[in-house]
């Protein structure tokens, strides 16, 4: 079993920045792909972003990219979201989750189903 926790979440003004942090138990955390995904009240969870095994390769919604940034660092079991120029329509709560992804499969992915663990969220509030 894989354990993921978020945090780094808060409140933030719009053009403000915050930085998401994922930290994950597995020991073969670098067999895993990683995923941001976002849900705010009364709407579907959607896809934020996407880092592969190595963190070489990554994938944004286009609602996010050029002001978020998702990155990883395998020696410390650590994916991060980096968020810029935030928006009040970036509020909601936000689920870090892990695809196992062995080097002979895919290793990024945008679709929910795709992911095989997920973390409690953490919540990201942006004022106007």
């Amino acid at each position: 079993q894989v354990q993921l926790v978020e945090s780094g979440g808060g409140l933030v003004q719009a053009g403000g920045s915050l930085r998401l942090s994922c930290a994950a138990s597995t020991l073969i955390f670098k067999f895993y792909g990683m995923g941001w995904f976002r849900q705010a009240p009364g709407k579907e969870r959607e896809f934020v972003a996407a880092i592969g095994r190595s963190g070489a390769n990554t994938d944004y919604a286009d609602s996010v990219k050029g002001r978020f940034t998702i990155s990883r660092d395998n020696a410390k079991n650590t994916v991060y979201l980096q968020m810029n120029s935030l928006k009040p329509e970036d509020t909601a709560n936000y689920y870090c989750a892990a695809k196992w992804a062995p080097i002979t499969g895919p290793t990024i992915s945008n679709m929910t189903r795709d992911y095989d663990y997920w973390g409690q969220g953490t919540q990201v509030t942006v004022s106007s």
